[in-house]
Order: structure tokens, then sequence, then C-alpha cells
């Protein structure tokens, strides 16, 4: 599986973005896909996940926020991100997690895409 993401900028506090991450390669073995990012100095953390029954988990500081969402036609991720505080400056990178017949699990990365909040 290949990720390619992209969307990111510079936007204003209160501003929005929307973030893109589009699958190729095997994408019938995609258990789920997500976004996660990692500010300077801090560990990477999980913002938000769906699984491919549209089940959705968000981080608590983002919830109410950012909304994620996958187009299948497209093999498309996307993570919307309105209300953006300084806070949410950070490398965002998008996740895909595959499982096989026999229940493994494996992680696929696309390149980080670089969301700054300022004024």
């Amino acid at each position: 599986v290949q990720l390619q993401a992209s969307g990111g900028g510079l936007v204003q506090p209160g501003g929005s973005l929307r973030l893109s991450c589009a699958a190729s390669g095997n994408i019938a073995s995609i258990d789920r896909m997500g976004w996660w990012r990692q500010a300077p100095g801090k560990l990477r953390e999980l913002v938000a996940v769906m699984g491919n029954g549209g089940s959705t988990n968000y981080a608590d500081l983002v919830k109410g926020r950012f909304t994620i969402s996958r187009d299948n036609a497209k093999n498309t991720a996307y993570l919307q991100m309105n209300s953006l505080k300084p806070e949410d400056t950070a490398v965002y990178y998008c996740n895909a997690v595959t499982r096989d017949p026999w229940g493994g699990e494996y992680d696929y990365w696309g390149q980080g895409t670089l969301v700054t909040v300022s004024s």
C-alpha cells in the first residue's frame, strides 16, 4: 500500500484546511485509515481514524473540530480541520492499517504534510 498525503499549509487561527490521502496498491487489504500528527519535540499522536464500516474515533483535542471521511471510489481519505488553533501546528501523517487472512496487521505511512496555524 502506498499513501500520498496533501493539503497542508499555513492558515490563521480559526481557519480551515482539508488534508487528503490517496491510497494505491493492495487497497482491498486496508482495514482502517487514519491521521496522526507530530509537533516539534513531541511524540506522534493519533488524530482520527475510520474503519471500513464507517466507525470513527477522534482524539479528545480535536473532537467537534475535525472530521475524517473516506471516498472509497477514489481510494482517498480526508481530514477536514475547522476552527484551527496554534496548538494544531504539526506534521500530519496519513496511516493505513492492513489485515491479512490470519489476523496480522501492518502499518503503512504516507509522507508528512505540514500544517502551520499562525497569525
